[in-house]
């Protein structure tokens, strides 16, 4: 017999999962905090794995219509200078394209096929959870005030998958230590209405966290009629003994618009960037120490609440939908729920654990450190003289292994 599904939160996993368990014939449930679900938030990038998920939903069609596919990722010293280009995506010889979006996008396409595959009743907003509890071979979801102060009875499932995010309430529950790990770096996110940057098909990323990064990237085009693109921005910045940033609060650009005011280079002026962004938010570059229990009895951790990791590479959208195919896959097989949720633990956690450490230790963002260090932070004639495109070409591709999207992780070759 199939379980009955109690999904918390209504986040990408969350609503990823829902449609994943649908599919296999199993009924779930979203319990999402806010009182509604809105388009949200700034620019996300889906790699190729995190295409893959959501074109076995059926939904990669609707993705393509609202987002921009990438051809190329373009690292860039702080001088403008181009250390390092790779094609991606479809031109890199991927079966799926790379895509720029907007994350709420993102999450309204989902959003909108959960409506449509499971019922209007299948999420129900305003429901705060704070905490579960066994009921014998049950699981009772506690609901506390939500945000418009309503109180929501507890609800009774086969099983519940938390997927409430970097500040679960569920796994608080089971590591009542548990914090955020901040290590020095904020950063600050906005968009910006403006001309196509090179091509306007390139992943971007200029300096490093050591003298002040950036990564750019387009996530709507012809925005206004005019051609113009909507830019996704992202300022990143090792502050040291610095306070940690608000999260997801409004930004303020003379908070780190002086450690760009020189950055004006033939391709892009930086600082005007900044200057006629629409929206900028600030946030504290964050992860959790990795954990290898996932599971506790009929509760199970999915995506950020099980494996929060920096907001690098793109990443933890990618496994938060992988967490929901591999969850959802195993619980159709139609044998013990217990071994099931055994298995999907013992799968996942090993693997984002990787992910995670590998976020802090060797970004795709690495590129530019070594090349900083190795031309000492000045200008070059030459990049050749101080390291080779092989050496950056082998960090790219550490990472792509690790993260699991290179090209043998797909079966596929580069054209």
């Amino acid at each position: 017999m199939k379980p009955e599904v109690a999904i918390v939160g209504g986040g990408v996993c969350g609503l990823a999962l829902a449609l994943n368990l649908h599919r296999r014939g199993i009924t779930a449930r979203i319990y999402e905090t806010a009182p509604e679900i809105r388009e949200l938030g700034v620019g996300i990038t889906l790699l190729p794995h995190a295409v893959r998920e959501l074109s076995a939903l059926g939904l990669l069609a609707e993705f393509e219509a609202v987002g921009i596919e990438n051809r190329e990722s373009c690292f860039f010293t702080r001088f403008g200078q181009l250390a390092y280009r790779e094609p991606r995506g479809r031109f890199a010889g991927y079966p799926f394209p790379e895509l720029g979006i907007h994350r709420g996008k993102l999450q309204g396409i989902l959003y909108h096929a959960v409506l449509r595959e499971l019922g209007a009743d299948a999420v129900s907003t305003s429901h705060c959870c704070v905490g579960v509890e066994p009921v014998g071979d049950k699981v009772k979801v506690l609901f506390g005030p939500a945000p418009d102060g309503n109180v929501a009875p507890p609800v009774t499932a086969d099983l519940v998958i938390a997927c409430d995010g970097v500040n679960s309430a569920v796994r608080k529950q089971f590591y009542p230590d548990d914090k955020v790990v901040f290590t020095g770096i904020n950063t600050w996110r906005g968009t910006t209405v403006r001309p196509p940057i090179i091509g306007g098909r390139s992943y971007i990323r200029v300096g490093s966290i050591n003298t002040g990064k950036m990564v750019i990237y387009p996530i709507v085009d012809d925005v206004d009629g005019k051609g113009n693109q909507l830019i996704n921005w992202m300022a990143e910045i090792q502050t040291g003994d610095a306070g940690k940033n608000d999260w997801n609060t409004a930004g303020r650009k003379e908070d780190f618009l002086p450690i760009y005011q020189d950055w004006k280079f033939d391709w892009l002026d930086v600082p005007a960037m900044i200057r006629d962004a629409q929206t900028i938010l600030e946030y504290p570059m964050v992860d959790k120490e990795p954990i290898d229990r996932w599971v506790f009895g009929r509760v199970a951790l999915a995506g950020d609440a099980a494996h929060p990791m920096y907001p690098r590479g793109s990443n933890g959208s990618a496994q938060g939908l992988i967490d929901a195919r591999v969850l959802a896959d195993l619980l159709a097989r139609g044998g013990e729920v217990d071994a099931a949720l055994a298995e999907y633990e013992a799968t996942r956690a090993p693997q984002t654990a990787r992910v995670v450490r590998t976020n802090r230790s060797t970004p795709p963002d690495l590129i530019n450190i070594a090349v900083e260090e190795a031309t000492h932070d000045k200008p070059f004639d030459d990049l050749e003289d101080f390291i080779t495109q092989a050496e950056l070409e082998a960090i790219s591709e550490r990472y792509k292994q690790i993260a699991g999207f290179s090209l043998n992780d797909f079966g596929a070759k580069a054209g």
